[in-house]
């Protein structure tokens, strides 16, 4: 008796329903291009941490003002370590014990006196700790013409809190760091959309059309990357003027990045096209007499899109990575606008480094908006190209 009678038999199917055994492990509904993509994706442990990271960044950049816990330009006690956060509230008195919520204890100075430069030492104040909450009252800001006053997380009796410290002239870094979000992404993400329509569209026509086209077009991509960038991209930033507004030098600053940065996946594109050019079905498009245009946009434009997609998610951190970079050297926005590069000016010195160490908390921003593009993109790669 072979196995599919016995199965019949246990579970008395019909005979009529036999033929239907032999593939029941196989899926008759078809999947598309982009199920198979995220059903290799979500396999990638790393890919979904980092889909998942680049989700949160955008969504806090997005409502900036509504994570930040304190004004971002209000000034306060210079170089305030960051505030201590705890369960337990230390002494004996009435608010000593444990506590189900967190509470923070403001740094406040202490009777004690630094050995060397004689300055009173600052700590925590455990005797009056302050309760922390969700979705408390703070300082005011405006989201789409609304003048608003609740913030993610802070004090309930309003007390600034500085998770993560002050600056030189007093001002919160956290808050800062997430309102720069803004400014940092906006580059990143204006740059990469700016650059991936240019180098697609160039990469597309030099390999498609060909002859001589092709031969002027690489002979410019060639030149473009012939340039070393950065000391290109300090000469062209410092043709700014000092007196220029800063959406003025953040246009340029993005121009500038835009037009060093197209050449590269113009050139990865126009071989995944002189590649696809060649196969049968856009072959045969040519001969029933297709358009040129009919034949890019539906056989290989969609081929290309996958490697596009990829190219674009491992090319932000390079952008966050050079816009970091070019701000600390002050040739990236200027105040009043707030970036992580220019954040880490105030890390510029090793004696501001050794006495105030979380001053480079900006360095956690730009490393985890690297690592959650970079995670991203790997997975994708894998995803869309598993061979």
């Amino acid at each position: 008796m072979t196995m599919t009678d016995q199965i019949r038999e246990r579970a008395d199917i019909p005979e009529a329903e036999d033929a239907d055994l032999r593939v029941s492990t196989v899926s008759n509904e078809g999947q598309s291009y982009f199920s198979l993509v995220w059903r290799r994706f979500r396999r990638s442990i790393p890919g979904v941490i980092g889909l998942v990271l680049v989700a949160v960044l955008l969504i806090v950049s997005l409502f900036a003002p509504f994570f930040a816990p304190v004004d971002p330009n209000n000034t306060a006690e210079s170089f305030t370590p960051p505030t201590s956060i705890g369960f337990h509230v230390p002494g004996d008195g009435p608010e000593a014990g444990w506590r189900l919520l967190p509470v923070a204890f403001p740094i406040v100075e202490t009777d004690e006196l630094d050995p060397v430069t004689f300055q009173p030492l600052v700590g925590p104040d455990h005797d009056n700790p302050v309760e922390l909450g969700f979705f408390v009252k703070g300082w005011e800001y405006s989201f789409l013409g609304l003048t608003m006053n609740r913030h993610f997380i802070g004090a309930t009796d309003g007390t600034p809190i500085n998770f993560l410290g002050t600056d030189k002239l007093g001002r919160d870094i956290l808050s800062r760091g997430i309102i720069g979000s803004r400014i940092s992404l906006t580059i990143a993400l204006s740059a990469i959309t700016l650059i991936t329509v240019i180098g697609t569209l160039i990469g597309i026509t030099s390999g498609y059309i060909g002859g001589r086209t092709d031969l002027w077009l690489q002979r410019l991509v060639e030149i473009v990357l012939a340039f070393p960038q950065l000391p290109l991209y300090l000469a062209l930033a410092s043709l700014i003027p000092v007196t220029a507004s800063s959406t003025l030098f953040l246009t340029f600053v993005i121009v500038v990045i835009v037009g060093l940065g197209w050449a590269q996946l113009s050139r990865e594109v126009r071989s995944k096209t002189l590649a696809l050019r060649r196969v049968d079905y856009v072959k045969a498009a040519k001969a029933v007499g297709a358009s040129d245009f009919r034949i890019i946009s539906r056989h290989i434009l969609p081929n290309v899109v996958s490697h596009v997609i990829v190219a674009v998610t491992l090319g932000i951190p390079t952008i966050v990575l050079l816009e970091s970079f070019l701000g600390f050297l002050g040739f990236a926005v200027k105040p009043p606008m707030i970036s992580w590069g220019l954040m880490l000016q105030d890390a510029a010195t090793f004696s501001v480094i050794g006495s105030y160490p979380w001053i480079l908390s900006p360095v956690g921003f730009v490393l985890l908006a690297v690592f959650a593009f970079n995670a991203l993109g790997d997975g994708l790669r894998d995803a869309i190209d598993p061979y």
